[in-house]
């Protein structure tokens, strides 16, 4: 390694997709899958982290239907489902406002069209975990949605299987 390098002025290597602080973190602690697989986890794991903590809390509903959902996606065991989640969380706290979108637009460029959709569907799923979506998450899923590329009809035809826990739409 030349001084330049050490004192990272050298030449700088291209970034990877998936290669913002908190899609490494994750994906690190994931050693046993291929690199690609883990940074599509972390990033997958750090979007729903990211609905839950739309509204400055996670709950323990909220926790139990991101790990369920990771621990299924990956085919984890439930200690790294666990792990993956409390970085997640964690990173959503800490970098949530810096790293939302980035983190977001990496996930789209690493899911086909199909994984965009389940993301989509998981969103609503882990923001109705205790069983209302308030209109913070549910501007939040929008927001997602938009930066996953979806155009509001599609957005709206996913709403719509979650129309019952809709903040919004409940009775007073």
């Amino acid at each position: 390694m030349s001084l330049l390098q050490f004192l990272g002025l050298g030449a700088r290597r291209p970034r990877e997709v998936g290669d913002t602080a908190t899609v490494r973190r994750i994906a690190s602690e994931l050693e046993r899958l291929d690199p690609a697989t883990a940074r599509y986890l972390a990033a997958f794991a750090f979007v729903l982290a990211r609905v839950a903590h739309s509204d400055l809390q996670i709950d323990a509903a909220e926790t139990e239907e991101i790990q369920r959902r990771v621990e299924a996606l990956a085919e984890l065991s439930s200690a790294e489902a666990a792990l993956v989640v409390e970085i997640a969380k964690s990173q959503a706290r800490l970098l949530g406002g810096t790293e939302n979108f980035i983190v977001t637009r990496e996930f789209r460029q690493l899911a086909t069209p199909e994984q965009r959709v389940a993301l989509l569907h998981c969103l609503f799923a882990v923001a109705a975990a205790d069983d209302t979506i308030s209109t913070t998450e549910s501007a939040e899923i929008a927001a997602i949605a938009d930066e996953l590329g979806f155009t509001r009809p599609e957005l709206n035809a996913v709403r719509a299987d979650y129309r019952d826990k809709l903040a919004e739409l409940k009775p007073r």
